[in-house]
């Protein structure tokens, strides 16, 4: 799953820590958020949607697998 989260951190002069402190997950999460390494769960995914003031589809980009 794609997402905008470095794009929206970076527009708001947001530090990775800072972000991570307000969601209370780690630097690293938001790094793999970021990275494509790792998708959210739907908690945290509401969780960011809240902290921007977004909806879920406008940070995460779903997109379905042709197998």
């Amino acid at each position: 799953m794609k997402n905008r989260l470095e794009e929206l951190r970076r527009q708001q002069k947001i530090k990775q820590e800072d972000l991570a402190r307000a969601l209370e997950v780690s630097r690293q999460t938001i790094g793999s958020l970021e990275n494509g390494r790792y998708n959210p769960s739907i908690q945290l995914a509401f969780k960011i949607a809240r902290y921007f003031s977004m909806n879920i589809e406008d940070i995460f980009i779903y997109e379905e697998d042709d197998t």
